[in-house]
C-alpha cells in the first residue's frame, strides 16, 4: 500500500492496541492479587508460578493486541511480515528470560527444601540459565530465518579451541559438578582440608568453593584442588558428632567416686548447655597410669562442629568446680630428674657489697 494512512485507518488498530494494554493491566492486577494469596500458602511453588505468569501473561496480552493492531492496518505483505517477526522475537525474548528466572528459582526451591541435596545450587542454576538463554537465542535466529546449522558447526569446531585454552577453568567447572553430584560436600558442611584450611562451605560455583572460617574470614579454594585433596567432612554422614576430653586424677582417688561425679557433671552439661545432645549416653574410659595421674577420656555428644567449643568450656569449668567440692585432686604434671653426684659450678658474678654479703655458690 502506497497511500497515506487516514484517521479511519488508525481507529480499529488503536482500539486493538488499547485493548491489549487494558488486558495487560487487568491481568497484572489479577496476578498480583493471586500472588498475595499464594504468599499465605505453605507451598512455595505457587509463588514461583504466579511470579512467572505475572511477567509473561501481561506481555503476551500486550503483544497480542499489537499484533492485532498491525493486522488491522493496511500494510504491505513485507511490512506486515516484519512487524509480526519483531513482535514474535520480543515475545520469545520475554519468555526466555522468564523461563530462565523461573527454572532457576524452582531449582533453588527444590534443593533448599530437601535434606541431602545441594543447599546452594549456584553452579547448576548458572548452567541451566545459560542453556535456556542459548536455546532462546537459537529460536530467535530460526524465527528470523537465519540457519543455525552452520552456527552449530562453527561452535563445535571453535569449542575445541576454547576447551584447550580453558583447561583449568573447565577442570574446575566439572570438579564442582562432580562434588555436588556426589554429595560428598554440600554448602553448610564443616570441612577440614589436609593443608589445614577449615570452615563452613558457603557456596560452590562454577570455578571455586568458598569456605567461611570460624574467624569469619572467607577462604577461596579452586574446585579442582578441593576434589584432589584429602578432606574431612564433619557434617556427614551425620551432623551430630562426639568429642573427646582428656582428664586425669591423683593415684589416691576413689575411681568409682570419680566416675560417678563425672557422670553427674556430664548429665548437667548435656541437659543445660545449648548444642549438646541430650540423649547422649555418658561415656568414661580410664586408660593410662601416667607419671603423676590416672588418665581417662570423657566422650561428649555435640549437635554440630562449632558447638564443641562451648560444650568443652562449660564441661571443664563445671568439672573443676565439682572436683574441688568433692575433694578430688587433679595433680599437676611432675617429673623426677636424677642428677649425677659431682660438682656443679655457678659462674662467679660481681655483687655489690650492699647485697648482704652474698658470695658465689658451689654445689658439691
Amino acid at each position: 500500500m502506497n497511500r497515506t494512512l487516514t484517521m479511519d485507518d488508525l481507529v480499529i488498530p488503536g482500539i486493538w492496541l488499547a485493548a491489549g494494554l487494558l488486558a495487560a493491566f487487568l491481568l497484572r492486577m489479577l496476578l498480583r492479587w493471586l500472588g498475595k494469596h499464594a504468599d499465605r500458602t505453605r507451598w512455595s511453588g505457587d509463588d514461583l508460578i504466579v511470579d512467572v505468569l505475572r511477567t509473561v501473561v501481561p506481555w503476551a496480552a500486550f503483544l497480542g493486541g499489537a499484533a492485532s493492531a498491525g493486522a488491522a492496518l493496511p500494510l504491505t505483505r513485507t511490512v506486515q511480515h516484519n512487524v509480526n517477526q519483531v513482535l514474535t522475537v520480543v515475545l520469545i525474548f520475554v519468555v526466555t528470560l522468564t523461563a530462565a528466572r523461573g527454572i532457576a528459582g524452582l531449582m533453588r526451591t527444590v534443593t533448599q527444601s530437601r535434606p541431602g541435596v545441594a543447599g546452594s545450587a549456584t553452579i547448576f542454576v548458572n548452567i541451566t540459565r545459560i542453556l535456556i538463554l542459548a536455546i532462546g537465542f537459537l529460536v530467535v535466529l530460526q524465527t528470523l530465518g537465519i540457519s543455525i546449522a552452520p552456527l552449530l558447526t562453527a561452535l563445535g569446531v571453535g569449542g575445541l579451541a576454547v576447551a584447550l585454552a580453558l583447561q583449568d577453568t573447565l577442570a574446575n567447572l566439572f570438579a564442582g559438578i562432580h562434588i555436588l553430584a556426589s554429595k560428598t560436600v554440600q554448602p553448610g558442611d564443616y570441612i577440614k582440608l589436609a593443608s589445614g584450611e577449615e570452615g563452613y562451605v558457603e557456596d560452590i560455583n562454577w570455578r571455586q568453593t568458598t569456605v567461611r572460617a570460624l574467624s569469619n574470614n572467607l577462604i577461596v579454594i579452586p574446585n579442582g584442588e578441593l576434589a584432589k585433596t584429602n578432606m574431612t567432612n564433619f557434617m556427614r554422614p551425620e551432623q551430630e558428632l562426639t568429642i573427646l576430653v582428656q582428664v586425669g586424677v591423683a593415684y589416691d582417688s576413689d575411681l568409682d567416686h570419680v566416675e560417678r561425679v563425672t557422670n553427674e557433671v556430664i548429665g548437667e552439661v548435656m541437659t543445660e548447655v545449648e548444642g549438646a545432645v541430650q540423649d547422649h549416653e555418658p561415656i568414661i574410659r580410664f586408660h593410662t597410669f601416667g607419671d603423676s595421674r590416672i588418665g581417662f577420656t570423657v566422650i561428649l555428644g555435640v549437635g554440630e562442629f562449632s558447638d564443641q567449643y562451648r560444650i568443652k568450656h562449660e564441661f571443664i569449668k563445671r568439672l573443676h568446680r565439682r572436683y574441688r567440692k568433692e575433694g578430688i585432686s587433679i595433680p599437676a604434671p611432675t617429673r623426677t630428674v636424677a642428677i649425677q653426684q659431682g660438682t656443679v659450678a655457678i659462674p662467679q658474678q660481681r655483687i655489690p657489697e650492699e647485697a648482704d654479703g652474698m658470695a658465689p655458690v658451689r654445689l658439691d
